[in-house]
């Protein structure tokens, strides 16, 4: 049986990073309305005015491309957009486009345009924004910033939050494999193998996390204060010498937190979160163990923060933040046994 459509062609124009649950509700809008739909996304050279993180175009496309296979969508076809207003102002055979509260104003400044080539106006087709579990909007620039996943969901759950979580055995063997790429360096001499991973680390546009007493010493001693250092006055397990133990001079904020060895605390996700925050460098100084640190910080992080830790003997691993290390860390997370 035919569907009735209300409208012959519809475009829709936008970036489409992170592929989220607020661009599948506009594009379902358009496909369900519409007998057939132009996407126009975004090139890499306009999206990278937006941010430096968002992902590539053809990363972009075919994320969209998968999700209307996966829906059998097959009235729709995907174009790149150059411009601010790509083929809309022009386009003979399209009669409507989709829009989103802040994208309304560019739609009528389009049909001014067309009025004045004497073509018909478009319909506008506003659609809502999707909502995450907080009641704020879905955006890709939430995603990027690190506090929701593409579908709205935190990425540490608000329960987790307030309880005292204590890792199980059957975690050993997933935690001794580094979580990023091994730079290797005598451990007497950290700052071989912490030069190579500066190398490798964006520092133009990431922040970068230390956690281990080494590490923050090493970066210090380099002359470069990280924009978070977490510590704990311990190495190996055994408590540092007075003279050895980090100089926080460098910081200008302080904060302190309580963890035990093999926890994560309310304490310590709060100070994590509060570093995270702040704009000049900051400290936390952990009682107890900061080494499951890195969990919380994946999850906490905007995407594209370094996070430098030493491997003992070895020498100093760094993990981008990605979508695809968050899920792991919540995974993790998940697996952690409530403890009073």
């Amino acid at each position: 049986m035919a569907t009735n459509y209300s409208y012959a062609c519809c475009l829709v124009g936008g970036t489409f990073d992170r592929f989220h649950s607020g661009h599948k509700l506009l594009l379902s809008m358009a496909i369900s309305r519409s007998e057939r739909v132009e996407i126009h996304v975004i090139n890499d050279n306009l999206a990278g005015r937006k941010s430096t993180f968002i992902e590539d175009y053809d990363t972009r496309v075919n994320s969209i491309l998968d999700w209307l296979e996966e829906k059998s969508y097959h009235s729709v076809k995907l174009f790149q957009l150059d411009d601010a207003f790509g083929p809309a102002p022009s386009h003979k055979s399209a009669d409507v486009i989709v829009a989103t509260p802040e994208t309304v104003g560019n739609c009528h400044e389009i049909n001014r345009m067309r009025s004045a080539q004497g073509l018909a106006e478009l319909a506008i087709l506003e659609v809502p924004h999707m909502l995450d579990y907080s009641g704020k909007i879905i955006s890709s620039s939430r995603i990027r910033s690190g506090i929701i996943d593409s579908e709205g969901n935190p990425w540490i759950e608000p329960h987790q939050r307030s309880q005292n979580l204590k890792m199980v055995s059957s975690l050993d063997e997933e935690l001794k494999t580094p979580m990023g790429v091994l730079f290797q360096g005598p451990e007497e001499f950290p700052e071989i193998a912490m030069s190579e991973a500066l190398e490798f680390i964006d520092r133009e546009n990431s922040a970068i996390i230390a956690v281990g007493d080494v590490s923050v010493a090493t970066l210090i001693g380099m002359g470069l204060t990280p924009d978070v250092g977490i510590i704990d006055g311990m190495t190996k397990r055994a408590e540092l010498d007075d003279a050895q133990k980090v100089v926080t001079t460098s910081f200008k904020n302080k904060l302190s937190a309580v963890n035990p060895p093999g926890h994560l605390t309310p304490s310590l996700i709060e100070a994590i979160e509060q570093a995270l925050s702040n704009e000049a460098p900051t400290v936390i100084n952990v009682d107890g163990e900061e080494d499951l640190a890195p969990i919380i910080i994946h999850c906490l992080a905007p995407i594209g923060t370094s996070v430098v830790y030493g491997q003992p003997k070895v020498g100093v691993v760094v993990q981008i933040s990605s979508l695809e290390v968050k899920q792991r860390c919540r995974n993790i997370i998940s697996m952690f046994e409530v403890v009073d």
